[in-house]
Formats: C-alpha cells, structure tokens, sequence
C-alpha cells in the first residue's frame, strides 16, 4: 500500500476539493436526499438507504464517508419526511452530520412538485494528538496539542419535481456561512459556504426491457470553479443496472477529475446494490488505486410493476 505523509494528503485534498466543503458521491443518482432536502417523499416506498465510500484507496489518511439514509412519504402522500446520518473522515478531522428534511408535496399534471426545509446539526472532530503529525514548531500557539470539537447548526431549502419521465431539481442545503473555526484566536480565518446543487435528468424506453437514463449533477460554489457529473444509465428487465459518469474538475487542464463506472442490481423485490469504481484522472492518481463506492437500498414496500397507474416510475434512481 502506497503511503504519503498526512501533511501531504491534506494538502492534496484541499487542493482536490477547492471547489466545495461536502463530500462528493459517485452514486449522486441513489443518494439524491444528501442534496437537496425536496427529495423526501418523492420515491413511493420508504426506503433505507446506506451508501459506503473510500477514495483515493493506498493513501493514508484519505477521504471515507459513510451515510445512513431513509425517507418516506406522509400524510396521505401530501408531504415526505426523513433523516441523513453522514459520518465524513479525512486526515486528523471527523464530521458527522445529521439532516433532517422535510418536503412538501404538490400534485400537478403530470407529476409531483416537493418544496423541502432542512434542519441540520453537524459536530466537527479534530486529533491534533494525532501520530501521525510532526510539527516544525511544537510550541507553536496557533497548532492545537489535543482534540478539538464544534458543533454547528444550520437550515436548508430546495424544489424538486418529479414527473413519470424525468426530474429535476435545485437546492442550497446549508444557508448559513458559520464559522468553522477551532481556534480562540481574534479573527475569523474558515467559514462554512454555500453550496448550490441542480440536477435533472430524463428515461427513455426504447423497448419493453431496457430503459436509458442520463442525468447529471451540477454543483456551484460562489469564488469556485463549477463542478458537474455527466451520467448515462442502464436498467435491463427492470433489475440490471449498469452506468457510466464523467465528473469535471481536477488539475489536468480540463481533463476532468474522473471516469467512473457503475455495476448494479436489483436482487429481491426489497433489496438493490450497487458498486462503483472511480478511475481518477488527476496528479493524485499517480499515488492512490482510485475510489470505490458500495450502496445497499432497501424497499419497504416494493414499487407496483410496470402498467400500474401510478405517478413515480418504479425505478432504482
């Protein structure tokens, strides 16, 4: 296993990740709630979600998510409710998030429109006892000697329509800029920004057994470069699932920041996966073995088959 020094790969993913704050997901399609809070309620089953993440795999210390999701709708289908627990680790630094959304849902024509709020609680973690550091100046006052924890408190809103072809939405998931930082000294040098994410996308059924999706997510910070995943989607027989994503950014002068390919399945009437691999395309991917993505969903009351009357297609995205 490749292994860089933590100073290092800190620097290497702040660079990676000038663009935003949050963590960033291959799986966007199975893992809409973490992005926009109007999302609650739009798929007809409850459903649990769990969504496992490492990237850069070979380098100590590098980026690992974990989420626990469940959303459901409520109240004769009117509103959508739920919870997204996400545990974040990178380097010295822990963050654990929970969000609380809730969506309201109005019938139009041809779908259905969710206005969604946000609640959100999130606790910062960092070990400056960590070994693995080797500071210059051991003495230094602005270098923490142990833990240091912060917890924040935000608010998020979004839209997202959802029709029997296609969806879309937009959402600014936290609005608050708090201050993120530990230290008690004058000044406030890092703040929490905000984060604007739109995403659409739309099946077509050439046949009875195949439907095509492509999609994208699309994610902006104010003073960053804009950010985009590109997808292309294949269900076969309503239980294969295959896919293929390009996501821009990076430091290769527009080569983008990586290809990344999807392979999943629908295995019961309840339960769908689905694994996916990251091919970075970057300076970094000289020293990690790419990312890796796991997703288990798990239907509670599985969607009608096809034919059904009904107002959401039954589908794993």
């Amino acid at each position: 296993m490749r292994k860089l020094y933590l100073p290092v790969i800190l620097l290497a993913a702040w660079a990676s990740a000038a663009a935003q704050q949050e963590q960033q997901y291959t799986q966007f399609m199975f893992n809409k709630l973490a992005y926009n809070p109007a999302y609650a309620g739009t798929f007809e089953s409850p459903t649990l979600t769990a969504v496992y993440r490492n990237q850069w795999m070979g380098i100590d210390g590098a980026p690992q998510t974990q989420i626990l999701s469940y959303n459901q709708r409520a109240a004769a289908n009117r509103l959508g409710v739920g919870a997204n627990l996400v545990r974040n680790t990178v380097g010295i630094s822990r963050t654990i998030t929970l969000d609380v959304p809730y969506s309201y849902r109005i019938p139009l024509r041809r779908g259905v429109l969710g206005i969604g709020l946000q609640f959100n609680i999130r606790q910062l973690y960092q070990n400056w006892a960590d070994p693995r550091l080797n500071p210059s100046q051991k003495f230094d006052n602005a270098i923490p000697t142990d833990a240091q924890n912060k917890l924040l408190v935000n608010f998020g809103v979004g839209i997202f329509y959802s029709g029997y072809k296609w969806f879309g939405g937009v959402a600014l998931p936290r609005i608050k800029d708090n201050n993120i930082d530990f230290s008690d000294l004058e000044g406030v040098i890092s703040r929490e920004v905000r984060h604007f994410n739109a995403m659409g996308g739309m099946t077509f059924t050439p046949t009875s057994e195949v439907s095509i999706t492509p999609q994208m997510l699309l994610k902006y910070v104010p003073g960053a470069p804009f950010d985009a995943d590109l997808n292309v989607s294949v269900l076969l027989k309503d239980k294969f699932y295959g896919g293929l994503t390009y996501r821009t950014g990076g430091d290769t002068n527009g080569v983008g920041e990586s290809v990344d390919v999807l392979l999943g399945m629908q295995a019961t009437e309840n339960l769908f996966f689905c694994l996916s691999y990251d091919i970075g395309l970057t300076r970094l991917r000289k020293y990690n073995s790419g990312s890796v993505e796991a997703t288990l969903r798990w239907w509670f009351n599985p969607p009608a088959p096809e034919g059904t009357e009904r107002v959401d297609p039954g589908r794993p995205w």
